[in-house]
């Protein structure tokens, strides 16, 4: 009885992933705001019953979508930037290879596309996976309490969204905007938080 149950299951994970497969292969030409149920069933050769059996609504099917992507993404970063000893230049390369990779792929760039309502935005804000993997990426780098680490992770969030939709002048105008914005931020160095700390005892000792 549970290898019977393991399979079917199995087979619905396999099924699931095709249909999102088939929402992809769409995304990839179409802005995804733009992609309903309908056209989905037909890319993945299936009944509109067959599809909601699966996914309920479009909502359900985006999430997945995006979750889905976001773990293979966080995947490609991590192997590409894992190597890199030095805390603010792994998260300098992190951010700049995330922002590249999903530029590169015809389906996630369609996500943050300005011809369009740009729903990839929103998408980030509202995914505790993609807030929970930026956290984790952020807590690899630098140790810190798990509410300021959040905070951190959905300012991040936001900040690389808007570079998605609205881009800087070239790859190392980004680069320089989070080097000089970001970073310090995110991973700050013993210098940072001692001139944080300075600034922080002028400011109190000014207003007594």
């Amino acid at each position: 009885m549970a290898s019977k149950d393991w399979l079917s299951s199995r087979r619905a994970e396999v099924a699931a992933d095709r249909i999102l497969d088939a929402a992809g292969e769409l995304f990839a030409d179409h802005p995804a705001s733009g992609v309903g149920m309908n056209d989905i069933a037909r890319a993945a050769g299936c009944s509109r019953a067959t599809l909601y059996r699966y996914f309920e609504n479009r909502e359900v099917l985006y999430t997945a979508y995006v979750h889905r992507e976001s773990f293979r993404l966080y995947e490609q970063m991590n192997e590409l930037t894992g190597g890199i000893p030095d805390p603010r230049e792994r998260l300098l390369h992190g951010l700049t290879t995330s922002m590249r990779l999903v530029r590169e792929s015809p389906a996630l760039s369609s996500w943050f596309a300005t011809a369009d309502s740009p729903i990839g935005a929103e998408m980030a804000e509202q995914s505790e996976v993609i807030q929970a993997l930026t956290s984790g990426f952020l807590l690899s780098l630098h140790q810190d309490a798990p509410d300021v680490v959040h905070r951190r992770a959905r300012w991040l969030v936001r900040v690389l969204t808007s570079l998605l939709i609205f881009p800087g002048r070239d790859a190392e105008d980004e680069r320089a905007i989070l080097e000089e914005f970001v970073v310090p931020m995110m991973c700050p160095s013993e210098t940072d938080s001692a001139v944080a700390t300075s600034s922080l005892h002028t400011d109190r000792d000014s207003s007594t």
